[in-house]
């Protein structure tokens, strides 16, 4: 299946910055390590979540809005007092993304292995290459 990719399938949309509207996602400076892809299958996202559990991170479907987050607690850990430099950090995120009917959101699948979050919408049937009989 060829698909020609439009920079209107997927848009993006920061909520931590609501004035910044809707971009494209191929575009726009993505506030969170992650990849997205596309081939003839679905769409594909990889979110960095290292040091998560698939208890703490959230995806959510609402309408064509697929939405990834981790909400960090309150406590911070106390450092230990021969810290010499300290690089990693558990930081909050909140993603969203206006996803195209051409893609079936009701059978997205997500998974997290190894600190990575995999998330695989499927093309819906509807937006699939048909061919019909010649009479």
């Amino acid at each position: 299946m060829s698909t020609n990719f439009n920079e209107f399938d997927i848009l993006f949309h920061n909520f931590f910055y609501p004035t910044s509207g809707y971009g494209s996602a191929a575009t726009t400076k993505q506030p969170h390590p992650l990849n997205i892809f596309y081939d003839d299958n679905g769409l594909h996202f990889e979110v960095a979540c290292t040091g998560l559990t698939k208890d703490e991170v959230n995806v959510d479907i609402e309408d064509d809005i697929l939405k990834i987050s981790y909400n960090k607690p309150e406590e911070e850990k106390e450092l230990h007092p021969g810290t010499i430099h300290r690089g990693l950090s558990k930081k909050s995120f909140s993603l969203g993304y206006k996803i195209s009917a051409k893609y079936d959101l009701s059978l997205a699948l997500a998974k997290l292995e190894n600190g990575l979050l995999e998330i695989s919408i499927p093309v819906a049937e509807k937006a699939k290459p048909k061919s019909i009989k010649i009479k």
